[in-house]
């Protein structure tokens, strides 16, 4: 004999427990079912322990889509200052950094703590540990089938999320529900990833890993400044996982090291003043000076300044404003914070993330085809797709 509930939700991450508090606060009997051992575990790592958890500017064109419009309905009538606001209701400390984004001033486990007491409250049910073997469609709703035993529903809401991070026990369960049900996916690709270098590259830049510097980084005509990282395998920081998912293989990037210092003009006076400086004793007092032997080296411009023709500074300047690098690869899903791609938005009612070809069925956060840029702004998405489905089960 199945168990019968109005809403099964699988996936008691970000997006899947705020769908459970806004059906719960309709009166619905929410089940929320993860294979996990705890809930939420994503929300636990991110932001370095504290949770990146909403962006103040979020907006649409924050996020990538293969249908940009798409995203606006529910982000329009859940906005960061809603989240914030419940944030604030639960007494939880929280400061702004760099560009909107909002941290919490503790843990992390804050946020978790207020979604699960907004869930207790909303009356729905959290069941760790349980496993779903599978689900079908049934004449009233959906049965799913859980380590734990069948469940009817009438309602079933995925939000499971990507591939991102397999070792926090991310899989494609959402694609393959969608696949399940005739529904299509977009090509799913690591986004928010650090890049890789060929082994020749990485062996130009020896010497160069935990050396950071803000750069403006480049793909066609987007472009992220923000700080970049040089690492054993290539290259990472805000700005590269930021412009890595508009990157695809075989492309490149090009990079503007240090976009505050004219480098000619820099030169030019350091020359002027004292000609016998070498060039990079100059680069060195304002940039890493593992950075500046670096540009030093590939530019040939090394000794006294008096001595290095025009032209070659030039170049050497021209070579820092666009400094062209193409990544061997991506490190993958194993470091990825989101995935690209998911379930294709065409298939979905923008206002509550339901399948329009199979009612009641509906897809939420990582798992849809919208993923936001860095900075809070992809727990936005969860926030505001978890509200739009908790409105409509």
């Amino acid at each position: 004999m199945a168990e019968k509930t109005d809403v099964v939700i699988i996936g008691a991450g970000a997006a899947g427990m705020m769908c459970a508090i806004e059906a719960g606060k309709r009166g619905r009997r929410v089940l929320v079912i993860d294979h996990a051992r705890a809930p939420g575990e994503k929300i636990r790592i991110s932001g370095g322990g504290r949770c990146n958890f909403t962006n103040i500017h979020a907006e649409p064109r924050n996020f990538l889509s293969q249908n940009p419009h798409f995203c606006k309905s529910a982000l329009a009538r859940y906005t960061p200052r809603n989240f914030l606001g419940l944030v604030e209701r639960h007494g939880i400390a929280w400061h702004e950094k760099t560009l909107g984004q909002l941290f919490c001033d503790h843990s992390a486990k804050d946020i978790i703590a207020m979604l699960l007491k907004e869930m207790r409250d909303a009356g729905a049910e959290l069941r760790l540990m349980t496993e779903v073997s599978s689900v079908e469609k049934t004449a009233t709703g959906f049965r799913v089938s859980t380590s734990g035993g069948p469940v009817d529903a009438a309602s079933l809401v995925i939000a499971t999320g990507g591939k991102s991070i397999p070792k926090m026990g991310a899989t494609g369960f959402a694609y393959r529900i969608a696949e399940l049900f005739g529904l299509r996916v977009v090509e799913t690709r690591p986004g928010l990833v650090p890049l890789t270098l060929d082994p020749q590259s990485l062996a130009a830049h020896e010497g160069m890993p935990g050396v950071a510097v803000e750069v403006v980084a480049r793909h066609g005509k987007t472009e992220f400044r923000e700080a970049m990282l040089f690492t054993h395998r290539g290259l990472s920081g805000p700005a590269i996982l930021q412009i890595s998912s508009f990157w695809r293989e075989g492309d490149e990037i090009t990079l503007h090291l240090q976009p505050d210092v004219d480098l000619a003009a820099l030169l030019a006076a350091a020359r002027k003043e004292n000609g016998r400086q070498a060039v990079q004793t100059v680069l060195s007092e304002h940039m890493p000076r593992k950075l500046a032997q670096l540009l030093v080296s590939q530019s040939d411009v090394d000794g006294p300044l008096a001595e290095v023709a025009g032209r070659k500074i030039e170049m050497l300047a021209d070579h820092v404003r666009r400094w062209r690098i193409r990544p061997a690869g991506s490190e993958g899903y194993r470091t990825a914070e989101v995935t690209l791609g998911g379930v294709d938005t065409d298939e979905l009612d923008s206002r509550t993330m339901a399948a329009k070809s199979v009612p009641g069925l509906h897809f939420i956060g990582e798992a849809v085809d919208v993923t936001g840029w860095l900075g809070g702004y992809n727990f936005q998405w969860a926030w505001a797709s978890g509200h739009a489905a908790g409105q409509a089960v």
